[in-house]
């Protein structure tokens, strides 16, 4: 439904016509919100698929330190296989592939499921020990609601 406001009828002072029947100028904003609902709603279901890909599950502490460093990041998983980031590496150029890939790093996060056999994991941390690495390790706080 359009409304006309104004000359009374789309006449001018002269008589001449302008325009032709009054155009609503009204933006419709029904078609944007339901575009952006819909984008909101794919956004919030692809949300939790884009987490770390790897699950490992790190073993819980009583104290954890927070940190807010931007470290590279070598995840071990259950059966043993060693990853930097979110990509397979071979245990032998991790310390060149960090170096390469993290040029000035430091020091590295090692993440291991809690299940991993111990022996992956030293020999990553020798490894890393052997490039010159601060190895710092991953672990996740104990629910206090668990504790007896």
């Amino acid at each position: 439904m359009a409304f006309s406001t104004g000359n009374g009828g789309g006449y001018t002072r002269r008589g001449r016509r302008f325009g032709g029947p009054s155009a609503n100028s009204e933006i419709n904003v029904v078609p944007l919100v339901d575009v952006v609902l819909v984008l909101l709603i794919i956004f919030m279901i692809t949300a939790n698929v884009m987490e770390f890909g790897l699950d490992i599950k790190v073993p819980q502490v009583t104290q954890t330190k927070s940190t807010n460093q931007d470290l590279p990041v070598v995840s071990i998983t259950r059966l043993g296989e060693s990853y930097l980031g979110d990509k397979p590496i071979n245990i032998n150029v991790l310390g060149s592939a960090i170096r390469e890939r993290f040029k000035g790093a430091k020091a590295v996060f090692v993440r291991a499921d809690k299940e991993t056999p111990w022996e992956p994991i030293a020999q990553v941390v020798s490894v890393l020990g052997q490039a010159q690495f601060e190895v710092k390790v991953v672990t996740a706080p104990t629910d206090s609601s668990d504790r007896k």
